[in-house]
């Protein structure tokens, strides 16, 4: 402890040893650093505050009818862009600043003094209250910025909303009309893809395979109607074949058969009258009954030759049947029709079967492939209304800031500048000029006894020397020698009084202009 505060004691010593030149720093700094704090401009700062009220009272009546912006988020970019490059150029107009610059330097600098001179915050208490502050030489001109700066602010909110609504409804124009021709070019896709498998195509009925289980149900069916039939007209045919007919003469004389096979023939007539009515001409089962009924014409005028011959002339000339014979005989014609209609019912069905199982392996890409086009189309057509319901949803939105604006911009406090310079504050430089000077004075000091020291007391001695002291001499100054201590000790007391009243009068003087201003 009594070293360090010995070591102290000699620090304190050497500045003394070398107090005029501290003092000569002292005054060298304090007035250099004076006479830059003089010629520091003084600033004024403008300020004003503006609040951004969103809540609309419409807004939660058109919950989930009209598009609503986020607001909030929109307010913070404008803040954010409140210092782009076009908006300082607005504010340089607005205020004539633009007329004091003459070349595209000159613009730049401008440009940047004056991005650098603006502030922008929001309250954090209260996000909705922006603040702006501008740092100006002029006070008028720290006011005109201030207030062109609301403006552009207030104008971007509302201009940028109509900007956003008309350029959301540009857009869903375009993707509306661009998915109107996506549509269009699925939509003929898919009819060239039907028009190219028409018979291969998934139809009421479900797919392929339910198309094919369907023919097979339908073949089995009409086989098993068919056999049944076929039994029918074979136990009817037995019966037939074991009636014997009754012959009468007829009262005129001619020759007439009344044969069982124009009951067939009619019936099988009646059939085709009916298939023609679903079927044209070329109609696989028109054309079989046809050749039936050519068939069976053929066999009664074969018959009727017969009868009408010399041999059988006589005993037929007045054949008539039995009542049983001939209800027979029409029954047989009857079921030999139904018979001919199930055959070629039967065939048609199997041809189907064949065509189906032949297109087993082509058949499920194909409506594999129809499924994707179909999938395609839907998608599309899905994401086309959804832009149309969109776009009534812009336009409704739209409508609704036209009549009522969802942001509302009031300003608070409008702009202010007082009349006294904000910054700098010379009162505080001027004292921190001069307790510099007088630190860097002491250091200078300080470093002028380290580089010349000497000998300040009796320690210092034997810790340099090692050796032990032995006694100490006193000097004893002479009159002439106190007195040219005294009168320097005077001297150097009155240039640190003259410094100190400098500084006082320094202060004053600039407190003095600041309330005259």
């Amino acid at each position: 402890m009594q070293e360090s505060i010995a070591q102290i004691l000699s620090y304190v010593w050497g500045i003394w040893r070398f107090r005029w030149l501290a003092l000569v720093v002292v005054w060298i700094i304090a007035l250099a650093g004076w006479l830059v704090v003089q010629q520091v401009p003084e600033s004024y700062v403008g300020s004003a505050r503006v609040y951004v009220d969103s809540n609309n009272v419409l807004r939660p009546l058109l919950q989930g009818l009209a598009i609503q912006p986020n607001v909030n988020q929109r307010v913070a970019m404008m803040s954010r862009t409140l210092l782009s490059r076009p908006n300082l150029e607005k504010v340089m107009r607005m205020t004539d600043l633009d007329l004091q610059v003459q070349t595209d330097r000159e613009k730049e600098e401008l440009l940047t003094d004056l991005r650098d001179s603006i502030s922008l915050t929001a309250d954090r208490t209260n996000e909705s209250l922006y603040t702006i502050e501008v740092n100006d030489e002029r006070r008028d001109t720290a006011k005109r910025i201030t207030q062109a700066l609301i403006t552009v602010f207030i104008e971007g909110g509302l201009s940028g909303k109509r900007e956003d609504s008309a350029g959301a409804q540009d857009f869903l124009d375009q993707q509306i009309a661009e998915y109107e021709k996506r549509m269009a070019e699925a939509e003929n896709r898919l009819a060239m893809f039907k028009q190219k498998y028409l018979g291969a195509l998934p139809g009421e009925s479900g797919g392929y395979y339910e198309r094919l289980d369907q023919a097979k149900q339908d073949l089995s069916t009409a086989q098993l109607q068919l056999k049944e039939m076929e039994n029918r007209r074979d136990e009817l045919q037995r019966q037939v074949d074991g009636e014997e007919p009754v012959f009468m003469s007829s009262g005129a004389g001619a020759v007439a058969v009344s044969s069982p096979l124009d009951a067939r023939i009619q019936a099988l007539n009646a059939q085709v009258d009916s298939l023609l009515a679903r079927y044209t001409d070329r109609h696989p089962e028109v054309r079989q009954m046809r050749s039936l009924i050519a068939e069976l014409e053929a066999q009664k005028r074969s018959e009727l030759a017969r009868v009408r011959s010399k041999d059988y002339g006589d005993a037929y000339a007045g054949l008539t049947s039995s009542p049983v014979y001939q209800s027979m005989r029409s029954m047989l014609a009857e079921s030999d029709a139904v018979v001919a209609e199930l055959q070629v019912r039967v065939a048609e069905y199997e041809k189907r079967v064949k065509t189906l199982t032949d297109q087993v392996n082509n058949v499920p890409v194909i409506e594999a492939e129809l499924k994707q086009l179909d999938r395609d189309y839907q998608v599309i057509a899905t994401k086309h209304q959804d832009l149309l319901a969109r776009r009534e949803s812009a336009k409704l939105g739209e409508d609704v800031e036209q009549t009522a604006s969802d942001v509302t911009f009031r300003v608070i406090d409008p702009p202010f500048v007082p009349s006294k310079p904000s910054e700098p504050n010379k009162l505080l430089l001027n004292s921190l000029v001069l307790l510099f000077s007088i630190v860097a004075g002491a250091a200078v000091a300080l470093l002028a006894s380290l580089i010349k020291p000497v000998i300040v007391d009796q320690q210092s001695l034997v810790k340099l020397t090692g050796l032990p002291l032995l006694g100490v001499v006193t000097l004893v100054p002479s009159p002439e020698q106190k007195k040219r201590e005294t009168l320097g000790l005077v001297a150097y007391s009155s240039l640190m009084v003259v410094l100190l009243v400098a500084f006082v009068g320094l202060n004053i003087g600039q407190f003095l202009m600041l309330a005259q201003a």
